[in-house]
């Protein structure tokens, strides 16, 4: 019997949406606000304004694909679903950025870890960069109100294989872990979120907030680039939109113009700060872009004699934080410990190699597990993060400098994995990285990560988490926007996503993002429709 998808269903019920790639003929469309970018800030704030009454337009670049176009297939998944099919890279190549492009986001292709922000970090956004408001027990009912909203919750199976590895690994050692809370609702336990869920188990925003936006009278525009602000250096006049083909890739030469009272940018760490830089936004400052911040990601390998089968079951239920805040929040870079699922394209890439060498690794997929470590950049005068840039085509690209700051948090998370693995029962360590190969112990694993050349592109790094680039806070000779999410000079413009972060999070950033989107919305409903 086959699941059915509700979101074609709203389409059949006469949900009103536009698609880019079908327009014969330039658009106007108006609204009361326009939300650009329809991922976790995008969608949440749609909903909140929507509610009240307001008309709201969200707008996406990429596809609209929902539940009856999961097949569970790397090739279609990765090529429709992902920014620069799941190509987008840092300027220099060295890093593979993981980003959402579709309907709902990243939150359409994230493996579901849903965490609070962690209350260090918050208080050193207030101590450091001049933030108001958000402190912990302000955060404290948005937080649980998005978890709610979003069936967020412990994950309440047991981990599977790979996850279990470093819950035994941890208990073996003495280190904590605990179960990641995962936003499900009915989850079949498939292990393959990253794909988009067949089932809508996962409450993405394309199985939550957008339908309820759409059911409240809002309007979608997908396969649209929004391409720059027209301004006067203090309200924006509209929003110009470029149509792009079905692929998402190529302009069709329609242009959409949308005129709205209020407009909100949702596009994420990377496209929110490009659009204002294309559109030559206030920045008197010259704080527009920078501060850019990922969760820098390494990896290693470990192959045991029982089977892990990494492609199956929740991908990400254990994590570890012994290593997070172990040196203070300015000291040593700190890093968190979860593990990726393993689908075999990705895996291919990952495990590296060549020829014979890359057909061995991956002939034993079934018996294979990688760790990975989240570094958390940004709290040390050390660690300024990254810079969005824009190519000559108008297109963004970070440019992310790996620093010996974090070389020193990367060697130390290869010891910390490797540790961990073979306490867990390994009996092979690979640190993933182009000069290391596999050992047979522990004491073989720290002379040779003691070894290993920090050489950008000899190093396989990546991450899913792209935060700031549009820094809150109250002093605008730091920060983009304010703590309410205003941007600083022009009137008529806020920022609900990701880009807002002052730092990195140390921590999956989904419901950061959701439950601070859901508050910067309440303050601005107030100000938009004061009576509702």
């Amino acid at each position: 019997m086959p699941v059915p998808d509700p979101f074609r269903q709203g389409l059949e019920r006469g949900w009103t949406t536009h698609d880019g790639s079908r327009l014969e003929q330039d658009l106007t469309l108006e609204a009361d606000v326009a939300v650009i970018g329809s991922g976790a800030g995008g969608a949440t704030t749609a909903e909140s304004l929507s509610a009240t009454g307001l008309k709201v337009l969200l707008i996406e670049e990429g596809p609209l694909k929902t539940s009856s176009d999961f097949h569970l297939l790397e090739n279609e998944a990765y090529a429709d679903l992902y920014q620069e099919g799941l190509g987008r890279l840092s300027k220099d190549g060295a890093i593979t950025i993981l980003q959402g492009r579709a309907v709902g986001g990243t939150t359409l292709v994230n493996w579901t870890s849903s965490f609070r922000t962690p209350p260090q970090t918050l208080e050193h956004w207030a101590r450091e960069h001049a933030v108001k408001g958000l402190d912990s027990a302000a955060m404290a009912p948005w937080f649980a109100r998005m978890e709610q909203r979003l069936g967020i919750s412990p994950w309440a199976l047991p981990p599977n294989a790979n996850n279990d590895v470093l819950r035994r690994g941890c208990e073996a050692l003495g280190h904590r872990w605990a179960v990641i809370p995962r936003n499900v609702r009915g989850c079949w336990n498939l292990g393959y979120c990253g794909m988009g869920c067949p089932v809508n188990a996962k409450q993405s925003m394309l199985v939550t907030s957008i339908p309820a936006t759409l059911d409240k009278g809002g309007e979608l525009l997908y396969l649209a680039r929004a391409a720059r602000f027209s301004h006067d250096g203090q309200r924006i006049d509209h929003l110009q939109c470029q149509a792009l083909d079905a692929q998402g890739i190529q302009p069709t030469g329609r242009q959409v113009r949308v005129r709205a009272r209020h407009y909100v940018l949702a596009g994420g760490g990377i496209n929110s700060p490009a659009l204002l830089l294309r559109s030559q936004a206030p920045d008197p400052h010259q704080r527009l872009g920078k501060r850019t911040f990922l969760h820098l990601v390494n990896f290693s390998a470990a192959q045991f004699d029982a089977p892990i089968d990494p492609y199956y079951g929740a991908p990400q239920s254990i994590y570890s934080d012994q290593f997070q805040w172990q040196a203070g929040v300015t000291g040593p870079v700190g890093y968190k410990l979860e593990v990726p699922p393993l689908h075999p394209a990705l895996a291919s890439t990952l495990l590296g190699g060549h020829g014979q060498d890359n057909a061995l690794r991956m002939a034993e997929l079934p018996h294979t597990h990688v760790m990975l470590a989240l570094l958390r950049d940004g709290f040390h005068p050390d660690s300024p993060g990254g810079q969005v840039e824009l190519r000559g085509d108008g297109s963004p690209v970070l440019d992310y400098p790996v620093t010996d700051y974090l070389r020193d948090g990367l060697r130390r998370a290869w010891h910390s994995m490797a540790q961990i693995q073979f306490a867990a029962g390994a009996r092979r360590v690979l640190p993933v990285h182009g000069d290391a190969r596999y050992v047979d112990t522990a004491d073989q694993a720290q002379a040779m990560i003691d070894r290993l050349p920090l050489q950008l592109l000899r190093m396989r790094l990546g991450s899913a988490h792209v935060m700031g680039g549009c820094a809150l806070g109250e002093d605008p000779r730091q920060a983009v926007c304010d703590s309410l999410g205003r941007h600083h000079q022009l009137e008529n413009l806020s920022i609900h996503d990701g880009s807002l972060f002052p730092t990195s999070i140390g921590a999956n950033p989904q419901l950061s993002v959701y439950a601070l989107a859901a508050r910067l919305s309440d303050a601005l409903i107030g100000r938009l429709a004061p009576r509702a």
